[in-house]
């Protein structure tokens, strides 16, 4: 399967969620309320996930295999990385405006 469309639904600046993004596989399938999260060492993908009975949250959806994990991972990152870029400058850009 290949990702055709991510859209980045929501940045967040502050905290360790930093946004929430979509992605849309082989134009057929579309896959929402994918995290993107500060973790301690790098930014990480957490796939879609529910609370069990027991209290554990389990992955709705995830890639199977490694190798799927970290083409997923990359390409979520690259776009996610590019707008939150944009969204700093705009603010910077904002800011000194006000000034």
């Amino acid at each position: 399967m290949t990702i055709t469309d991510i859209k980045i639904r929501k940045i967040i600046l502050e905290g360790k969620l930093k946004g929430v993004v979509s992605i849309t596989l082989d134009n057929v399938l579309a896959v929402h309320d994918i995290k993107v999260v500060q973790g301690e060492e790098r930014l990480f993908v957490a796939m879609p996930s529910r609370r069990d009975d027991n209290g554990v949250f389990r992955d709705i959806v995830h890639p199977i295999s490694s190798d799927a994990r970290i083409e997923m991972e990359t390409k979520i990152l690259e776009a996610f990385n590019m707008e939150y870029q944009q969204k700093i400058e705009s603010q910077d850009d904002n800011k000194a405006e006000t000034i």
